[in-house]
């Protein structure tokens, strides 16, 4: 959460995150998942998750994590921004880690220092260009998506009815002025939706446990069941 988290939450109110709670309450939440994908409870279970884990990176300290977003998906926790840091990158990622309402968590959070308030706000005008992108876009539908930028690398969640949709919308978003890159991290409706495997007699593997050294594994390639893809400029 940056130091100007007032106006990122009304250049992007729409998206479903810390900041749309703020502007528009619970019942804002309310009558934006009566249109989305997911139910009531996965969208205040996504709230909730990123405010607890603002709050506590902010606790902890608000002069190292002043500049670190955070974005909740379905569970899946991006972490963006700067800190100065290899070790605050990793502090970070663990207390993501520490919200029981954490499946997952994205990493990219980059060691530079701080970026100053204009560079802030050129995000979030790149942010509010994107989105005005995807809802001008007759085959997105974009309530479905939580847009996220920084240093003009636009990070996409939510997700997406169609591979289709996921591609257009990754398009939409390249074309913005200012965007030097899009990362995906939409999930396809049917993955999100998909029937549990049956349970079975073998012992369950032991419960994941936080790495001291950072998850390299969303920088290189998404995870199988978050498909997306890297859109240059352009690309089109």
């Amino acid at each position: 959460m940056r130091a100007v988290l007032a106006l990122p939450c009304l250049l992007a109110a729409l998206s479903v995150s810390g900041c749309a709670v703020a502007v528009l309450g619970t019942a804002g939440v309310v009558g934006l998942t009566s249109v989305q994908e997911k139910t009531m409870g996965e969208a205040l279970d996504d709230a909730t998750a990123s405010n607890e884990i603002k709050a506590k990176l902010l606790t902890e300290s608000g002069a190292k994590f002043a500049e670190v977003d955070v974005e909740v998906a379905n569970g899946l926790v991006l972490l963006s921004g700067r800190v100065n840091e290899p070790a605050d990158r990793t502090y970070a990622e663990g207390i993501a880690w520490s919200s029981s309402r954490t499946r997952d968590v994205a990493n990219e959070i980059r060691i530079e220092p701080p970026g100053g308030f204009m560079a802030n706000v050129s995000d979030e005008i790149i942010t509010g260009r994107v989105r005005a992108r995807l809802i001008g876009s007759s085959k997105v539908k974009s309530v479905n998506y939580n847009i996220e930028t920084y240093d003009g690398v636009v990070y996409l969640m939510g997700i997406a009815r169609s591979t289709e949709e996921l591609r257009r919308a990754a398009e939409e978003a390249s074309v913005v002025g200012g965007v030097k890159q899009v990362v995906s991290y939409v999930r396809l409706r049917e993955a999100v939706n998909r029937t549990p495997a049956p349970v079975t007699t073998e012992a369950p593997p032991p419960p994941a446990t936080y790495q001291q050294a950072p998850d390299a594994s969303y920088t290189t390639e998404p995870m199988p069941e978050l498909t997306g893809a890297n859109y240059e400029p352009g690309s089109r």
